[in-house]
């Protein structure tokens, strides 16, 4: 099987079953516990064994895996991606009646989400809930595995202008329906059936909405991958699925996934946290290193921050900057900004390039219009909090933040390859 067809189904395959933040990290967990990799807690003493792998999470958004190397060590190989996408949060006691004849529930809007994709599809909840157990508290992943909700478009009789553009307002115009009167009080009925625990027991809940949409793959060659959540879960399974595929020789390697990066990453399982830098001292301690010996470590480090990036659109080119000019399955994408939103300098984009030469797959560039402000990403966020040289990068899509995504198949199948030559030398 060429490396097109097998990455580019099993990265769709993994985002079907990542429904939200809670299920990416839970699925990360079943893969590396297939794959020899050891389980560690925030709360134990961790003794740690050359050659062996290991991964802690933080709030079960969170992820950070890591190989520890046989031979000499001489710093840390670091990928940094995030588990969460915008989408719609539950808020609490969601259900709301509608004149005695509709249920609808009560949400509010979670990241810069494109509103309109929202309507008229099928859409179910999924997330965490927290459940008493005995003396203490339990958290259950929860999914609605159904089509149960939809968000109705307002009919074009009723709104004459609908095409010529709208404002939509998130109180009243993309609440999503239930159903009928009758289904008062079903929804956490369902939750508490589906995860095995008494309705009264729940204590506290995160949940979202999600698109029911699986991934395909479409074009003239399939070279397109048309799915939800493509930012960013295109790089936690790339960046996964490179780590489990290699042993590194001096560096030790490692995988981390924050959550909330769609918010600004100013929470204790962002990138704005201490975890990444947490780990990185706990991993030191758990090998018996001093802290000088730790920064100097450190100090022969790098991270690639790996969020996807925009490629220049058809309909719109003039969109995009006039040189550099992304297309779907032209291979990495390396991110640019002269303040700094990406945190990509001339050191890290000459390393970068030159990994990609080893991996002999294809690079582009990314610059925003100079006229156009452009989002931040991961890379800066987390140097903030440990600072090692760092590029930031990401596969070309088009539609980021809608609720269902376009990228090109061959692409994430370049960025395994390059991931396993950063991770094995």
């Amino acid at each position: 099987m060429g490396i097109k067809m097998k990455y580019d189904k099993e990265c769709l395959s993994f985002i079907d079953h990542s429904v939200s933040c809670f299920h990416v990290i839970e699925n990360m967990e079943k893969k590396l516990l297939e794959n020899g990799f050891f389980k560690l807690n925030e709360k134990d003493e961790w003794k740690l064994e050359a050659g062996k792998s290991y991964y802690v999470t933080r709030g079960a958004s969170s992820l950070a895996a890591f190989r520890v190397p046989y031979g000499k060590w001489v710093g840390f190989h670091i990928t940094a991606s995030h588990s969460d996408s915008p989408s719609f949060k539950l808020k609490t006691n969601p259900e709301m009646k509608v004149e005695d004849k509709y249920l609808k529930l009560n949400t509010e809007g979670y990241g810069g989400m494109i509103y309109s994709t929202w309507f008229d599809r099928c859409l179910s909840v999924a997330g965490q809930i927290v459940c008493k157990e005995g003396d203490g508290l339990k958290s259950v992943n929860v999914n609605i595995d159904e089509d149960l909700l939809v968000i109705p478009s307002l009919a074009i009789h009723m709104n004459r202008e609908a095409n010529k553009g709208m404002e939509f307002n998130p109180q009243t115009d993309l609440l999503p329906l239930m159903g009928g009167n009758k289904a008062k009080g079903s929804l956490f009925r369902r939750i508490s059936d589906q995860a095995n625990v008494r309705e009264e027991d729940i204590l506290g809940s995160d949940l979202f909405l999600y698109v029911r949409e699986k991934g395909k793959l479409a074009g003239a060659e399939k070279e397109l991958m048309i799915a939800p959540r493509l930012d960013d879960l295109e790089c936690v399974y790339a960046s996964m699925e490179a780590i489990v595929e290699t042993q590194p020789e001096s560096y030790c390697s490692m995988c981390v996934v924050f959550n909330n990066e769609e918010v600004g990453s100013l929470t204790r399982c962002g990138a704005a946290s201490t975890f990444l830098k947490d780990t990185l001292e706990r991993i030191g301690e758990g090998v018996g290193k001093n802290r000088s010996a730790h920064l100097r470590l450190l100090a022969d480090s790098f991270v690639i921050s790996a969020d996807n990036a925009h490629a220049f659109h058809p309909n719109h080119p003039e969109k995009a900057d006039p040189e550099n000019r992304p297309v779907l399955n032209g291979g990495i994408v390396i991110k640019h900004h002269g303040s700094q939103k990406y945190a990509t300098d001339a050191y890290s984009e000459a390393v970068m390039k030159a990994l990609c030469q080893k991996a002999q797959v294809p690079y582009q560039d990314y610059h925003n219009r100079s006229d156009i402000p452009g989002g931040s990403t991961l890379g800066n966020i987390s140097t903030g909090q440990v600072s090692i040289p760092t590029v930031d990068i990401g596969l070309a899509q088009l539609a980021m933040h809608s609720a269902v995504e376009t990228a090109g198949s061959r692409d994430v199948g370049y960025l395994v390859q390059m991931l396993k030559k950063f991770y094995e030398k």
